[in-house]
This record gives C-alpha cells, sequence and structure tokens, in this order.
C-alpha cells in the first residue's frame, strides 16, 4: 500500500517547482540588473556629454545656429528607430543605436547647463533619482495590475506634448507652471507603469534572442521616464543663470 503521508514523495515533487522557481527569479533579476544598469550608464554618459559639449563652449556657439535643430530632432529619430525596428535589428545594432542616443541626447541638453545654475541642476537630478528608485520599486514590487493605467498615461503623454507646443508659442508662465507640475506626474506614474511592463516582459521572452532587443527597449523607456522628469522638476525649481 502505498504511504501517501510519506515526506519525501512531497518534497519530490516540490523540488522541480523550487528549482523552476528559483532558475526564474534569478533570471529576472539578472535580466532587470541589465536594463537598470544601461539606463543608468546610459543617463551618465548624456550627462558628460552635456557637460563637456556646455563648458567647451561649443553649446553656446552651435545651438544658435540652424544645426541646433538637428541636435534636438536626432533623439527622436533614434527613438523611432529603435522602436519600430527591433524585429529586424541585431541586439548590437540596437546596444550600438542606445549608446548613439545617449550621446545625442547629450548633447541637445548641454543648454539646460547654460540656462540654469549648477547647484540647481544637481538638486534636480538627486531629487529626480531618488524619487525614480522608490517609484521603479513600487512598480516592481507591487502586486496591483498598472496595466490598467496605461492608456490612461499614455494619452496624458500626448496631451502633454499638445499642450507644450502650443505654450511654445504662447509663452505663458502659468501654463508652463501646470505643464510641469503635470509632467513630473504623468513621468512618475509612467516610472512604475513601464518598470511593471518589463518585469511582466520578461516571462515571455526569457531564453529567446529577444531578451536581449526588450532589455535595451526597457532601458531606454526607462532613461526616457527618468531624464523627462528631471527636465520637468529643474523647469519647476531651477534657478536660472539669468
Amino acid at each position: 500500500m502505498a504511504n501517501w503521508s510519506d515526506p519525501r514523495m512531497g518534497a519530490a515533487n516540490f523540488a522541480p517547482a523550487a528549482a523552476r522557481a528559483g532558475a526564474y527569479d534569478e533570471g529576472l533579476r539578472s535580466y532587470m540588473l541589465s536594463v537598470y544598469n544601461r539606463m543608468a550608464s546610459g543617463v551618465l554618459l548624456t550627462g558628460i556629454v552635456a557637460l563637456v559639449f556646455a563648458y567647451s563652449g561649443a553649446a553656446a556657439t552651435v545651438m544658435t545656429t540652424p544645426l541646433a535643430w538637428v541636435i534636438m530632432l536626432a533623439p527622436l529619430g533614434f527613438v523611432f528607430a529603435l522602436s519600430f525596428g527591433a524585429n529586424r535589428m541585431a541586439t548590437s545594432t540596437m546596444s550600438l543605436l542606445f549608446w548613439a542616443f545617449a550621446v545625442v541626447m547629450g548633447l541637445s541638453l548641454s543648454t539646460v547647463f547654460l540656462a540654469y545654475t549648477n547647484t540647481s541642476i544637481a538638486g534636480a537630478f538627486f531629487a529626480t533619482a531618488a524619487a525614480f528608485a522608490g517609484l521603479s520599486l513600487y512598480g516592481y514590487t507591487t502586486k496591483r495590475d498598472l496595466a490598467p493605467f496605461g492608456t490612461f498615461l499614455i494619452m496624458g503623454l500626448v496631451g502633454l506634448i499638445v499642450a507644450s507646443l502650443v505654450n511654445l508659442f504662447l509663452q505663458s508662465g502659468p501654463m508652463g507652471l501646470v505643464i510641469s507640475v503635470i509632467g513630473v506626474l504623468l513621468f512618475a506614474g509612467l516610472t512604475a507603469y513601464d518598470t511593471q511592463k518589463i518585469k511582466s516582459i520578461y516571462f515571455q521572452v526569457q531564453g529567446t534572442e529577444m531578451a536581449g532587443k526588450t532589455a535595451i527597449l526597457g532601458a531606454l523607456n526607462l532613461y526616457l521616464d527618468f531624464i523627462n522628469m528631471f527636465l520637468f522638476i529643474l523647469r519647476l525649481f531651477g534657478s536660472s543663470r539669468n
């Protein structure tokens, strides 16, 4: 007669499941770590390029010429290329484009060092880093499904872009303040949402060639969340050099 209470039988059934869960957790941690490392390295590279370009005097000269439009619009081209060309590109090509994007963003953001004081920039950066860390941790650990908020956040992002373009011509101070406040809140929400989305995507791509590509795209999304939150915080609390 079978001994149904034999603990060895339960242990035998449990061991493979535990091993699979452990392997999944280890794989997920490695995957998320690669996303965060790439994102943080991209932000660091952007900051170094912006700082060097600004303090070399090149930014003050170049950003007053028509070439400034090329520099400002080039990052958008890289984002579209990475987002819509992932299926056709090799992982190495996507990685190269990501680093090129970080460099071009550095050139574009060099004007920040010309417009704001160093103290303001440092304060906004550390405030953004603290907020980003907390929000991303929430997105990673929460059991609440943030997917329903995705549509709302995307619609809000579209509205924010339209409002920013309108205010580019109106130059309204109060409207600019409202846009900055909404921008901070919007990208705060996107940080948590994108983190959870990146985590959930790992389950679909683990062990496949797409894992490397989705890690790059995840780093790109978090990079954009960080940079945009930083810029809106800087506009809210930054002190102008003038």
